[in-house]
C-alpha cells in the first residue's frame, strides 16, 4: 500500500519501535498494512493510546506519512494530541515494557503508560 507523505511525522518511531512494529505485522500476516496510531477517550487518565494496523485509511480524515519504509496513519483529531510524540519499544523485564509513548502533549499519565491527560 502506498502512503502519501506529510511534511513531517506526527509521531516519530525509534529504530526499536520500527523493528517491533514490523515483527508484529509479520506475525499477524499484515506486512502490507500501515501502522495506525491514535487516541480515544478512556483509560485511567482520560485518553488512551491506540496502536493497530490499517489496510484502508480514509484520506478525508487520516494523515499518512512514511518512516523508514513503514507507512504510518494518524487520524486528524488524534494528531493534535500526538504531535511531536516519540514511540519507543523497550522491554525492561518480564512484567514491564513494550511500546512506550513519550508525549510532550501529556500533562499526566497513568502508571501503566497507556493513558494520559492532555494539556
Amino acid at each position: 500500500m502506498e502512503t502519501i507523505p506529510t511534511t513531517e511525522p506526527i509521531v516519530t518511531l525509534t529504530p526499536a519501535a520500527i523493528v517491533a512494529v514490523k515483527r508484529q505485522a509479520k506475525k499477524k500476516g499484515m506486512e502490507n498494512a500501515l501502522l495506525r496510531l491514535g487516541v480515544r477517550g478512556g483509560g485511567c487518565s482520560g485518553l488512551s493510546y491506540v496502536i493497530d494496523f490499517e489496510l484502508d485509511p480514509d484520506p478525508e480524515f487520516d494523515l499518512l506519512y512514511q518512516q523508514e519504509e513503514l507507512g504510518v496513519v494518524v487520524d486528524i483529531k488524534s494528531a493534535k494530541f500526538l504531535k511531536d510524540t516519540t514511540l519507543d519499544y523497550n522491554i525492561k523485564n518480564l512484567m514491564e515494557g513494550g511500546f512506550v509513548f513519550e508525549n510532550p502533549q501529556a500533562v499526566r499519565s497513568c502508571g501503566c503508560g497507556t493513558s494520559f491527560t492532555a494539556k
